[in-house]
Parts: C-alpha cells; structure tokens; sequence
C-alpha cells in the first residue's frame, strides 16, 4: 500500500532530514558528506560529538567525531508523541515518562460510564510544566470513556494503538497537527495486520463519536489516517527505559523486565528516527 509513494516519500525524507540537521548544526567546520547534529554535553560546550553520515551500503549512520566519555550527553530531543506502559502510570510521568517521585499526587479522572471500576483513571504529572503542556490533549482524553478500546489493546498486549490515541487527542486540542509523523519512513504491513487495525479504527472512531465531537473536528479521523500513523510508530517508535538510581529500583526494573514490561513507555522522535535506520520494506 506504500509501494507506489516510496521513492517520493524517501526523497522528501531525505530533504527534510538536511533541513532538520542544518537547524541544529553547530558552527564547527563541515564535514562532507556527513552531517553534524547538536549533541554538545549539557551546558553546551564544545563540538557536537557525533554525525550523521551516508554509507555505501548500509544507508545512513551514526559516527563518534571524538572521544564520547560513559553517561555523556550524546543527543536532546523532544517527542512528537509519547505515551507510558499502561501498568506503570503511578510510576512515570503521563507526559514526559520521567520516574516520578515518592511525593507526586493523582490527578483523578471521572468517567462517564456503566463500567464503576473504569469511572476513575489517575494519571501522574513529575512537574507543573508537564501537566500544563498536557492540559489540551488530556482535557480531551479524560473526557471521554475509554474502556472498551484500553481493554481492548490490554487483552492482546498492544501499545502502538495507544500512540494513536493520545495523538488523535493532541490533534483535537490543536498540540500536533494531522501531518506531523508524515515525513516518517512507514512500516509495510501484511494483510492480517491491516484487519486487526480497521477493527481498532472503529473502536476509537466510535469513542470519540461518543464523546460528540463536532464534525468538522473529526474529519482527520479515518481508517486511511489510522493505518498511515500506525504504520510509522510502528517502525519509528522508541522503547524508554530509565536508568535505575538505587539499588531498589535496579530490582524493580529486573522484575519488570522478566514480567516483558520493561519500557516504562514509548516515544516518537523526529531526527533520531532519520538516523536510526534507512530501510525500504520492513515488517
């Protein structure tokens, strides 16, 4: 299905990955022809320590300009789109996915809805400043009844789905827009895949209607849109995981990981999603 655009998709990728890369590129001298993105440590100083370059037969890379020292900043980035584990939100933040501390509050959530158990979703904010670049999409979100589609991805374990929604949200509060993951490589999809999403498709198409959005909001929200965003978190997501501080906390992470929880979440970046593969058909 994403056969026909792959030469032009490439091309504009590749367009807008220069674009990106000379927004954030330092002054040091250029490097044909590779590319420098800004990585400096964090207070900012000295030469980017890594580059983007083009190999002759693996696509693109990531290459070391100098000595990079263990626990040194390599590279910032902010996410087009994230959302945490659904079994770790008392534990990370709902925005940012940082660990929360000991002393963070809930915000309860009242839903509207037959179900008493799912009335109420607490959701955790590390710092004033996420949860005030979260009101516009979370405003939508607890609004909104959402048991049917989280028990849904819950009983077959998926994640990617989640993504969705919390950008659907986003793009109703006017936090993204409908084309931002666009310029994003997509995942090619087998036949049997494309089933199982038209048929979460309709589970958060109907979710929203529910919530009786005004039509004209909604007209982004179609199987097509769906299937495309689906198909480039897929392939682009990154899993989060956190470094442990206490001895602790390293137990727990090993718990989480034998329980194939892990990740405290997962992200959408736009330059580490350029550099992190250089692929055509990938399943």
């Amino acid at each position: 299905m994403f056969a026909a655009g792959a030469a032009l998709s490439r091309r504009r990728a590749s367009l807008e990955l220069l674009r990106q890369l000379r927004r954030t590129t330092s002054v040091a001298p250029p490097q044909p022809p590779s590319l420098s993105t800004v990585a400096a440590a964090a207070e900012g100083i000295g030469p980017p320590p890594i580059r983007v370059s083009l190999t002759e037969s693996a696509g693109r890379g990531v290459f070391a300009t100098r000595g990079i020292a263990a626990g040194e900043l390599i590279h910032s980035a902010q996410p087009l789109v994230a959302h945490p584990s659904p079994s770790l939100l008392d534990k990370v933040c709902y925005y940012c996915l940082r660990r929360l501390q000991k002393e963070a509050s809930p915000i309860g959530t009242s839903i509207p809805g037959e179900n008493e158990r799912s009335k109420t979703t607490a959701c955790y904010f590390c710092s004033e400043s996420c949860r005030e670049q979260s009101k516009g999409f979370y405003e939508v979100e607890k609004g909104l009844d959402w048991t049917l589609f989280d028990d849904h991805c819950s009983m077959r374990r998926l994640k990617y789905p989640l993504m969705v929604k919390r950008l659907a949200c986003m793009i109703l509060s006017g936090a993204a827009s409908v084309d931002c993951l666009d310029i994003l490589q997509p995942a090619s999809l087998h036949p049997e895949t494309l089933l199982e999403m038209e048929d979460e498709f309709q589970l958060l198409k109907d979710t929203f209607t529910k919530g009786q959005f005004k039509n004209d909001s909604m007209t982004f929200l179609t199987k097509e849109w769906y299937i495309n965003v689906l198909a480039r978190i897929r392939i682009n997501a990154f899993r989060i995981e956190l470094v442990a501080k206490t001895y602790e906390e390293m137990l727990t992470s090993a718990a989480a990981f034998i329980a194939a929880d892990a990740a405290v979440g997962n992200a959408i970046y736009m330059l580490p999603s350029f550099y992190n593969h250089d692929c055509g058909n990938v399943y």
